[in-house]
């Protein structure tokens, strides 16, 4: 290993260090620097010309004295050890302890950027993973190896949705719980005291993994905490044989980290002043989860992307969906009505939904039991509407059956208690309960023979 030492840096912005007369230090190499008192820092060159480099400094720039910093490059990436011992303990966005325990020994170490997959190596994502939430496992229901984000706003429940995922997640035909690695980029203190007592409180604390960037922690450490967290995963996964979900909060913070080094680097910026590989850089880490051939653990990830002024169409949301498999969408309307965990079904959906229920995996009768659902609550929401304009009491017989149903809906399938924990056996079973308040010939869904099985109304 060639080690460099350098006192050549010339600016300092932003998190960003520029040090010239560099020679043959490559892209993504750790850099170690030590600042005029003294104290360390932790870097990654992430430009490298022919005499000069930009490091991107992890602990952030500020207070750095330039003639008396001293820059060395390791000539390795930045990476981290992994052990099994890594389970039931807390880092930050590099690897290192937060929780004042000893650092993880160990002679695997990995770097944090990943390894390549080879595409034709895949397997397609299949199984159902019941998450004991009524909304997810019928109607967007989440299969093993698959990337299902949640988009929400300010001031909603993403953060309990979350962490009753991570507690509830198993497999319906293997009596085994997943490991959750769990990610949070720029949460509050409280935030993180909140997931902290969750997992330790529930008893699931030895099966999780915790990376912790905190909202006054440096913004720059945000950027490598999600690959880092992905790398623990892929150990857990791909070495251990385990099943891992991801679940990473808030993508929105990160971006913007991402947007804020952009911006001190010079990149032109695009939509919103994102910069313009905002998409690329959101696939590179979206796209390490799924599965692989002969390989029986499996990366199944839940990003959590806060929607600024809850815009659907923002940048982060936007390219979010299309990289991912579909959204939850969290709805401030019934939050406001007092109803948790508040999705909206409308805009919700999980592309793979279909490649992991029915017969052989959930129930036969799930898939048109779910399509019946959408369609009588789509027809509901259009009564209200209409009920807003005229009156509920101009509307029809039919049309008030309709307005029965969606506030039975949501109060009854749509809300559940925060530990409440459904078997998809119930979830399917409440769907039947509400979709017989209407007659017979009006489900055009489903099947005469699941009429006949499951039909609980009068006539």
């Amino acid at each position: 290993m060639s080690i460099k030492d350098y006192r050549t840096a010339i600016e300092a912005r932003g998190g960003l260090l520029i040090v010239k007369d560099t020679a043959s230090v490559a892209f993504g190499d750790r850099v170690h620097i030590r600042d005029h008192a003294g104290h360390s820092r932790n870097g990654q060159v992430i430009r490298s010309a022919d005499n000069e480099v930009l490091i991107l400094v992890f602990e952030g720039t500020d207070d750095l004295d330039l003639e008396n910093t001293w820059v060395r490059f390791l000539d390795e990436p930045v990476e981290i050890a992994l052990s099994p011992e890594i389970l039931g303990r807390e880092f930050n966005g590099l690897g290192e302890p937060r929780d004042g325990r000893p650092p993880v020994l160990s002679s695997i170490r990995r770097p944090v950027g990943g390894s390549a997959i080879n595409p034709a190596a895949r397997t397609y994502p299949r199984e159902f993973i019941q998450t004991g939430i009524s909304t997810i496992d019928g109607l967007n229901s989440l299969v093993r190896g698959q990337k299902l984000p949640i988009f929400s706003g300010s001031g909603l429940p993403h953060n309990r949705l979350a962490a009753q995922i991570g507690r509830q997640a198993k497999l319906v035909d293997e009596d085994t719980s997943f490991s959750v690695v769990f990610a949070a980029m720029g949460v509050s203190y409280a935030d993180a005291k909140f997931f902290r007592d969750e997992f330790a409180t529930s008893g699931v604390l030895r099966n999780v993994v915790m990376f912790i960037n905190l909202a006054d922690d440096p913004p720059v450490e945000r950027l490598t905490l999600p690959r880092t967290a992905l790398t623990a995963a892929e150990y857990l996964a791909y070495d251990l044989d385990r099943h891992v979900l991801v679940i990473l909060t808030d993508m929105t913070n990160y971006a913007e980290a991402l947007r804020e080094v952009a911006t001190a680097k010079g990149d032109v910026p695009a939509r919103k002043g994102y910069p313009g590989y905002l998409y690329s850089d959101l696939a590179e880490i979206y796209e390490r989860c799924g599965r692989i051939h002969e390989r029986h653990g499996s990366i199944t990830m839940m990003p959590v992307v806060s929607m600024p002024s809850d815009d659907i169409t923002h940048p982060i949301p936007d390219l979010t969906g299309y990289i991912t498999e579909g959204q939850i969408v969290l709805s401030r309307e019934l939050h406001n009505q007092g109803i948790y965990p508040p999705v909206h079904i409308s805009p919700s959906l999980s592309r793979l939904m279909k490649d992991g229920i029915g017969k052989d995996d959930t129930r036969e009768d799930h898939p048109r039991v779910a399509a019946q659902i959408y369609a009588l609550y789509a027809r509901a929401q259009e009564t209200r509407n209409l009920a807003s304009i005229i009156g509920a009491d101009e509307l029809s017989e039919r049309d008030r059956r309709y307005l029965s149903f969606a506030d039975a809906f949501d109060e009854r399938f749509v809300g559940q208690g925060e530990a409440e924990d459904r078997s998809i056996e119930a979830t399917l079973n409440l769907a039947w309960e509400l979709i017989s308040m209407f007659p017979r010939d009006m489900l055009t869904r489903v099947k005469e023979t699941d009429l006949a099985k499951f039909y609980q109304g009068s006539d």
